[in-house]
């Protein structure tokens, strides 16, 4: 059974930090591309970053270029997003997803049903 569980959220203030960990079981995680996404209240899905199975190509949105941080650790089949200088505006729920290839969206945004795999969500709240 195939299973992505996002952890780590809460409610941090402006300028401050968290890390969020998505833990894979159920496929071959080293084989996968893994992304962060997320979404709030009444918006469509954002993507934000990729991360090849190698952990050697990442990719990322503009808006969190330099402020969030992919990494993966493919002996305990984990994908994390380090998050600094976090602002109200990043108050959202965070998804991990994975699929074989990097997942290309079409102009309207991303869709959860472009990805093959896809976790419950941990919510994010910045706020002071």
């Amino acid at each position: 059974q195939v299973q992505l569980v996002e952890s780590g959220g809460g409610l941090v203030q402006p300028g401050g930090s968290l890390r969020l960990s998505c833990a894979a079981s159920g496929f071959t995680f080293k084989s996968h591309v893994m992304s962060w996404l997320r979404q709030a209240p009444g918006q469509g899905l954002d993507w934000l970053a990729d991360i090849n199975g190698d952990g050697d190509k990442k990719y990322y949105a503009n808006f969190v270029k330099g402020r969030f941080t992919i990494s993966r650790d493919n002996a305990k089949a984990t994908v994390y997003l380090q998050m600094d200088h976090l602002r109200p505006e990043d108050s959202a729920m965070y998804y991990c997803a994975g699929d074989t290839k990097f997942v290309m969206h079409n102009l309207t945004g991303p869709l959860k049903s472009d990805y093959t795999y896809w976790g419950q969500g941990t919510q994010v709240t910045v706020s002071s």
